[in-house]
């Protein structure tokens, strides 16, 4: 999901540098949501590792 996140902010600035305003920040809020929703994902995931340790000790 980063790596989706990451190429659509590569193509926002592309976007935004040759002059497509519109597609640039279309394009620019998928990629804050990908990440947010990537960041999220992964504070779960930590915080489930964490637990887990914690109950096998």
């Amino acid at each position: 999901m980063l790596k989706w996140a990451v190429i659509f902010l590569v193509i926002s600035v592309v976007a935004g540098a040759l002059g497509f305003t519109g597609v640039s920040a279309t394009m620019g809020r998928i990629a804050k949501i990908l990440f947010g929703i990537f960041l999220l994902l992964f504070v779960v995931v930590v915080l489930l590792a964490l637990l887990a340790g914690e109950i096998i000790l």
